[in-house]
């Protein structure tokens, strides 16, 4: 049975009950562990005076930072402070949704004989990504429409049809000594993509990332004008990012591929209906099918300033 170090990173989350759910399962079972949270500068002091009591807890504790250091940064540092061989990363707004959630990354002899993809390589070697589930749909709410109409890009058979493409940060299990060797890109300071250079990295060192049938749930969802912003913010890390991550983005890829004469046409959509679009995302009404159409567009007006 491993032991582990349990990592969660936060900012403006409230992460107790994870935390709670968490603990309980760990202290049922016959394994050394740590739960670390560490806070990435929030700027919110009722989250934060929440997640003190999370230093109550036994072998856990919640580290405040002052200054926002980004979403690659504070998972390098929560890998500095674990004392355990293997890491546990969780997204700060996952659920716990199964009661053998831990036991089936802690037992050694839970090996899963679908798993094919490392050939030669010890699957002890590997990262391990147990996936996520979407909770029930929020009518009127553009996140909650996205993630369930994307729920089946997460079953762990699709996973594994790519497994370096579909790798995210909201839970995996990784050895220490992997992800010292090989951090999240520090220059990933805003929202997105720092977890799909990380899968790159794995796949270009030949590191194997293991897909394994074992969710959190994700059901805390933003409001539309957050979501359409926050969109916006990772389609701008896309850009910045491109010549490093063309092969890993669907999206970035499609454009690339694009005829030109479908591209100008996406260009004079956008050009004109940009606004429109963005009022219907960010209302009560928003349609899926245009938020599709919006990012591509925002992208492309992106790329065209290159």
């Amino acid at each position: 049975m491993k032991d582990i170090s349990i990592l969660i990173p936060t900012y403006n989350g409230v992460c107790t009950q994870l935390v709670n759910d968490l603990c309980q399962q760990a202290q049922s079972l016959a394994l050394c562990y740590e739960i670390i949270v560490a806070d990435d500068g929030s700027t919110n002091i009722q989250t934060v005076n929440a997640n003190r009591s999370i230093n109550e807890q036994p072998c856990c504790r919640y580290i405040e930072r002052d200054v926002n250091s980004g979403r690659a940064a504070i998972r390098n540092f929560l890998a500095s402070e674990a004392q355990y061989e293997w890491l546990l990363f969780i997204d700060c707004d996952m659920m716990v949704c199964d009661k053998g959630f831990l036991l089936r990354y802690v037992n050694d002899d839970c090996q899963d004989s679908a798993y094919t993809k490392a050939d030669n390589a010890n699957y002890r070697d590997a990262v391990i990504y147990g996936g996520v589930t979407i909770g029930p749909l929020v009518p009127h709410n553009l996140r909650s429409i996205y993630e369930k109409a994307s729920e089946q890009e997460h079953t762990v058979s699709k996973r594994r049809q790519s497994p370096y493409h579909d790798f995210h940060t909201a839970n995996f299990l990784v050895r220490r000594d992997i992800m010292l060797a090989y951090p999240f890109d520090m220059r990933f300071r805003h929202y997105g993509y720092e977890d799909v250079l990380f899968g790159k990295t794995l796949e270009e060192h030949g590191i194997a990332i293991r897909h394994i049938d074992n969710p959190l749930r994700f059901e805390k969802f933003e409001s539309n004008a957050d979501f359409v912003s926050k969109t916006e913010e990772g389609l701008r890390t896309l850009y910045e990012f491109r010549h490093e991550l063309r092969g890993y983005s669907r999206l970035l890829d499609t454009l690339v591929n694009t005829p030109k004469l479908l591209l100008s046409l996406l260009k004079l959509w956008h050009k004109h209906a940009a606004t429109t679009e963005r009022r219907n995302l960010s209302g009560p009404h928003p349609r899926l099918l245009l938020f599709k159409v919006y990012k591509a567009g925002y992208l492309q007006a992106l790329l065209d300033k290159q």
